[in-house]
């Protein structure tokens, strides 16, 4: 399994992701100024993008990093390397 996915943002670019948050939603910046989070909804007409503050988008990843460490040592780390290089 790839946790890399990426979205184009029609204003901000290029988007990755950083964690999945629920059913449909996932957790994004920008990949180039990494201080830009949204909220992404995935729906079938399209995406809907909501900005979020910094301290927000670290609870998200917190909350996917604790849900990882029941998926195993591998997923875990992969995430755990992600989560270091957005938020460290």
């Amino acid at each position: 399994m790839s946790t890399e996915r990426y979205l184009n943002h029609p204003t901000f670019g290029m988007l990755y992701r950083v964690a999945p948050v629920a059913d449909s939603r996932d957790l994004y910046a920008t990949l180039y100024a990494q201080r830009i989070f949204f909220l992404v909804t995935l729906q079938e007409r399209g995406a809907h993008f909501e900005v979020i503050p910094l301290m927000d988008a670290r609870h998200f990843a917190e909350q996917n990093l604790a849900r990882s460490r029941r998926e195993g040592p591998e997923a875990h780390a992969r995430w755990r390397q992600l989560f270091d290089q957005t938020f460290i």
